[in-house]
């Protein structure tokens, strides 16, 4: 489950990219889809479902982060436990301490 939506999360981040660098900015940038189509939509429209589809895709983003964060949640910390309670790392056992030798009598 969590690596189905890692792989939904990466494509929904690598398209909201494409759907930014679409549009065109005040200062210029790509500038890719701020031109006419050949009459199919205006450059208002385009404007707008960029727009739109901007939204969409982060308030997707945003779900998938907190989907995840959830599922990464539950599989680490114990039932009723604290992320505090959890180990950072395994520590190694320490090695038996030297015999000691009387020094004098």
């Amino acid at each position: 489950m969590t690596s189905v939506l890692l792989v939904v999360h990466i494509l929904i981040a690598l398209a909201m990219v494409g759907v930014v660098l679409i549009q065109r900015s005040e200062g210029g940038g790509l500038g890719i889809g701020g031109g006419t189509t050949g009459g199919f939509m205006t450059t208002r429209g385009t404007a707008n479902l960029l727009t739109r589809t901007t939204a969409i895709m982060a308030a997707l983003f945003m779900l998938t982060s907190l989907a995840l964060a959830i599922l990464a949640t539950r599989s680490h910390v114990p039932a009723g436990g604290s992320i505090l309670d959890v180990p950072a790392a395994p520590t190694a056992p320490s090695p038996p301490a030297a015999p000691s030798v009387p020094l004098a009598r």
